[in-house]
């Protein structure tokens, strides 16, 4: 993708909202505030990017996707059919997304961090696990689980009662261990900013946008580049945006 954007148009980025967790009641509080900012900036976005981990977790049968999040699929469906862009790229919770929001909602999915260049600055966006130098154990499960063959097995043997109650039961697991904020643990400790300077030095982007890691960060990686963490909407409530000039990591007040 490379394009101008229109006079008074934006470019918005978001991440990790993780519908589902930890309980329902929860969960559809956060879907309704995720659906009011969708709401309040549909007037000025030219294409929104949601950075993976959207739900908690997702596995999609081939004739049956996962209850629930009705309001949020409806309000995606109504800024796509209005013509407003939507780019989705798969985390680590929803890995196992095939083409339900392509073939219904018309948005596009993408598994692997990809260059985007908007008014001539280049973006490097992905959600961000398994990127960098660690957590080599999460890699090899991640190929595992990313492969056709575990996907088919989990889709056949796992009744859909049964599988998503797999994950609920795996998920509500991890969150016991989540219950605050994750901290940002510097700049030599943060992996993904390691990882932008390692591809930064070989080829350059103005802005390396990452979720993940559910920090709101935001730092120089060089005169020229700049690294973003889109933090999460589970304790931040955060985005960020860029007007064609100038990005701005930002937190979202409901009215």
């Amino acid at each position: 993708m490379n394009r101008t954007i229109p006079a008074g148009k934006k470019i918005y980025f978001a991440s990790d909202f993780h519908l589902g967790a930890p309980s329902h009641a929860e969960s559809l509080i956060r879907e309704r505030r995720i659906i009011d900012w969708l709401e309040s900036i549909r007037h000025d976005a030219e294409v929104i990017f949601l950075v993976g981990d959207l739900f908690d977790f997702w596995y999609e049968y081939k004739h049956v996707v996962p209850k629930g999040f009705v309001r949020f699929f409806g309000k995606l469906a109504e800024l796509s059919d209005a013509g407003v862009e939507i780019i989705v790229f798969l985390g680590n919770r929803d890995m196992w997304m095939t083409d339900y929001f392509e073939t219904e909602l018309n948005i596009r999915t993408i598994r692997r961090p990809q260059v985007f260049t908007f008014n001539n600055k280049t973006f490097y966006v992905g959600h961000g696990d398994g990127l960098g130098a660690d957590d080599f154990g999460y890699k090899i499960l991640k190929v595992v689980f990313e492969g056709k063959i575990p996907r088919f097995l989990f889709g056949r043997v796992m009744h859909p009662n049964l599988g998503m109650l797999f994950g609920q039961i795996w998920t509500k697991n991890s969150w016991k261990k989540k219950r605050k904020p994750e901290e940002f643990l510097g700049e030599e400790r943060e992996h993904l900013v390691q990882y932008s300077k390692q591809i930064e030095i070989k080829t350059h982007h103005d802005f390396y946008v990452f979720g993940h890691r559910h920090t709101m960060a935001e730092m120089n990686i060089s005169d020229t580049a700049r690294y973003v963490n889109l933090g999460d909407w589970i304790w931040h409530n955060s985005y960020a945006v860029f007007d064609g000039e100038t990005m701005q990591l930002l937190t979202f007040q409901a009215k």
